[in-house]
């Protein structure tokens, strides 16, 4: 009986090991002052000098990210979509519809699909992730309908999702211990998804959304090579490493081989063309002295400064407002081969053309059109049904 209590007591000890190990390599929200964040990249820069020295780097990088969000032990992605489409609306120059497509058995990502009107004849259209931050039901929101619509104006095919937990992708809670590892495999399935069209050119995918979505943005791009542009809008920072379960919950910063921050992941996308977007409001206020000149030394190593921009708006604040949108507007033009001149033009863009639609209208799922029957509900039953460890 002693024996069996001791034992007990030396696995007990060694799982509160391991669990105290995990959270310590967590880096979550302002873990650095701003000081500490600049002293690092200063640090970190003159580790490496070359192409391939930074290559090495980027490889421990991307590995600690698939390592401490477990994405290898996500299913693979071989589940049919099942694709449910409805509520198809003809808009000015563009499409909007409800859609839903299944990412694993019994778990839908939910979302709007934006197509031009007038898609360019004998072609195939640019693709892009529309991503949203935190909020309530953002999906909904002025600004994620107003650029998913200008995207599909000037040509793009255009998935603006939910973040699981907000708008129909109510399957399990948003701070579900796993947020990160979902969203991340969410938008890999998207991506399939979306090349998985006879009208996208799966050459030409990009990515954006701001905070939390800017977060999903630059991890995305950061892992999968079939993200050619992307647009993180005020996020990367040195600092700050997002404050949400779904940002910094997992230890994909640090590990016991390596640490890293925002900048670096973001950097990772290099030599393909990436925006930032920061202002001086928030995390992002030191861009243009701290964040920037880091990912642009990454790109040099390429021979490739020409591809990388940062657009600082020092008067503003946290938002993806209409100023922000718009060198986006032109920076997807330019590397998605879009027409920005689809979007009427007067001393700046004019979205007025946009019609902002009711919750209720964008929702994919309500009495007409319920959830399938067989969808995973709650987060105990999507962790045991994934065999989570």
């Amino acid at each position: 009986m002693m024996k069996s209590i001791i034992s007990l007591s030396i696995v007990l000890f060694f799982q509160c090991s391991i669990a105290f190990a995990q959270e310590n390599m967590l880096c979550q929200g302002a873990y650095w002052t701003e000081d500490e964040g600049a002293i690092f990249m200063k640090q970190t820069a003159s580790t490496w000098t070359s192409q391939a020295e930074w290559e090495k780097r980027a490889e421990v990088i991307r590995k600690g990210i698939i390592e401490g969000m477990k994405l290898e032990q996500m299913p693979a992605r071989t589940t049919p979509f099942n694709t449910i489409i409805h509520s198809t609306r003809e808009m000015d120059g563009y499409i909007v519809e409800n859609i839903a497509i299944e990412s694993f058995p019994g778990f839908f990502i939910t979302g709007n699909l934006y197509r031009p009107l007038n898609p360019a004849p004998f072609t195939k259209s640019p693709a892009i992730l529309s991503v949203h931050g935190h909020g309530p039901d953002l999906r909904f929101g002025e600004s994620m309908q107003t650029r998913s619509a200008a995207f599909a104006r000037m040509g793009a095919v255009v998935f603006a999702y939910d973040m699981i937990g907000y708008g129909d992708s109510k399957q399990v809670d948003h701070k579900i211990p796993i947020a990160l590892t979902l969203q991340t495999y969410n938008s890999q399935r998207v991506i399939d998804y979306l090349i998985s069209r006879p009208d996208v050119d799966p050459e030409r995918i990009g990515v954006t959304g701001e905070s939390g979505g800017g977060t999903q943005s630059i991890l995305i791009t950061a892992l999968d090579s079939r993200i050619k542009v992307s647009a993180p809008v005020v996020m990367v920072s040195a600092y700050f490493f997002g404050g949400c379960t779904c940002e910094s919950g997992m230890p994909i910063h640090k590990s016991a081989d390596h640490q890293t921050n925002n900048v670096e992941i973001a950097a990772l996308a290099a030599p393909r063309p990436m925006l930032l977007v920061s202002d001086g409001g928030d995390w992002t206020k030191n861009n243009p002295r701290i964040e920037f000149p880091y990912v642009q030394k990454v790109y040099s190593a390429y021979q490739a400064e020409s591809r990388v921009d940062n657009v600082h708006l020092a008067g503003e604040r946290h938002d993806y407002g209409k100023n922000k949108r718009a060198p986006v507007y032109n920076f997807f033009g330019h590397y998605l081969g879009l027409n920005a001149g689809r979007i009427p033009y007067q001393d700046g863009f004019d979205e007025s053309f946009v019609s902002l639609l009711s919750s209720d209208e964008l929702r994919v799922f309500n009495e007409k059109n319920p959830m399938p029957a067989h969808a995973l509900k709650g987060d105990v039953e999507v962790m045991e049904f994934l065999n989570w460890k």
